[in-house]
């Protein structure tokens, strides 16, 4: 079955202000809220990705997320709350000093790293050392210049294949075993080539890696239909559907409940399928 993977943000900037947490008592109590919706996955993220936001330090970033981290150190430190069983914490950073510090307080997370590796050196002898979970996602350049790298000659699902191929030799050399591919829906690619990586999506499963799929309330979505994220939900639902259909394990998302309804209604389908 499909995994479904909220997401809370403790930056300010993050594009869709639902999903801002910024104290540790909003991040414990929407983690758990989480947690009781179905998520197998809650991912905690410090720095925007919006183009145009203000970059984040290291130490801001760590400034932002020590405290929720701590606190939810102390929340989860039993695997089972209230007949719940306690999601995985994913830790989005592209910092590997701030997968190791996260690791620290929480023992073993999943680093969710939107460069793959590329803006920290150490980040993926770091996840090999301490034998993580990792996500790599594709993507080109800087929030602020991966609108402009757009060309991609052979098609948007053929460089993101290769992409994954390259990498795939990375991880190995660098003995991280359990990877998940990300291709990165919004991230330096027009609105036309996050539809056509959409429908192209099914031609990454031979690489044999677990497919997340992240298009919440993107604006891959606003933008086509001329509304607002915050009015993006149903058609957030429609397109977790279709990258069901295409072979995504996970689903990372703001809106967990729904999310999870439509990994159910998915799985009645195929069920009934045979």
């Amino acid at each position: 079955m499909a995994k479904v993977m909220g997401i809370i943000n403790v930056n300010r900037e993050s594009f869709y202000q639902e999903s801002r947490r910024l104290n540790a008592e909003d991040v414990e109590k929407t983690f758990f809220k989480m947690a009781s919706e179905g998520a197998s996955i809650i991912d905690i993220g410090a720095c925007s990705t919006r183009p145009g936001s203000t970059p984040v330090t290291l130490e801001q970033e760590w400034e932002y997320l020590e405290e929720p981290l701590e606190r939810l150190a102390e929340a989860v430190s039993e695997r089972f709350c209230g007949g719940v069983e306690v999601p995985q914490i994913s830790i989005d950073t592209f910092r590997s000093e701030i997968a190791r510090r996260a690791c620290d307080i929480l023992g073993p997370v999943i680093v969710n790293d939107i460069s793959a590796g590329e803006d920290d050196p150490e980040m993926l002898s770091t996840v090999g050392d301490l034998g993580l979970s990792y996500i790599a996602m594709h993507k080109r350049g800087t929030p602020d210049t991966m609108q402009t790298l757009t060309e991609y000659p052979d098609g948007v699902v053929a460089e993101v294949k290769r992409y994954f191929e390259v990498f795939a030799e990375k991880a190995e050399k660098y003995g991280i075993e359990d990877w998940i591919l990300d291709p990165g829906f919004g991230f330096a690619k027009t609105l036309e080539q996050n539809y056509e990586l959409l429908e192209g999506l099914d031609e990454l499963q031979n690489l044999e890696r677990p497919i997340l799929a992240g298009v919440s309330r993107k604006s891959m979505i606003y933008k086509l239909l001329d509304i607002t994220p915050e009015e993006s939900l149903p058609a957030t639902c429609v397109l977790n559907y279709v990258a069901l259909q295409k072979g995504a394990a996970i689903l990372r998302v703001h809106d967990v409940k729904e999310a999870v309804q439509t990994v159910r209604l998915f799985e009645k389908s195929l069920n009934l399928r045979g």
